[in-house]
Formats: structure tokens, sequence, C-alpha cells
């Protein structure tokens, strides 16, 4: 394999490792993101009526 050959690969190669990279963060900031918003849903669920009533007496 001659040198210019090898550097073209060698360069497509870790550009392709950087973006493949990039994509699995973007997919790990929105599963994050989605699990934070299961979390929330779970919280509200366990207590449905909580901050529903207020009761005020003078």
């Amino acid at each position: 394999m001659d040198i210019p050959a090898l550097s073209m690969y060698m360069a497509q190669s870790q550009t392709l490792s950087s973006v493949g990279m990039a994509v699995l963060d973007q997919n790990l900031e929105q599963v994050q993101g989605m699990g934070d918003d299961m979390a929330k849903m779970l919280e509200q669920s366990v207590n449905p009526n909580l901050g529903g009533n207020i009761d005020i007496s003078l």
C-alpha cells in the first residue's frame, strides 16, 4: 500500500469515528432527557393530587 492511500484511509477512518461519536453523544443526551422526564412523570403518578387543593382558614 502506498503512503498517500494509507494517509487518506486513516483520515477517513478518523472522520467516520468522530462522526459516530458525535451521533452517540447526541443520542445519549436525548435518552438522559427522556429518563428525567420519565422520573418526573412517575413522581407525579405516586401523588396525583399533590397541590390540587388548598385549605385556607381565617
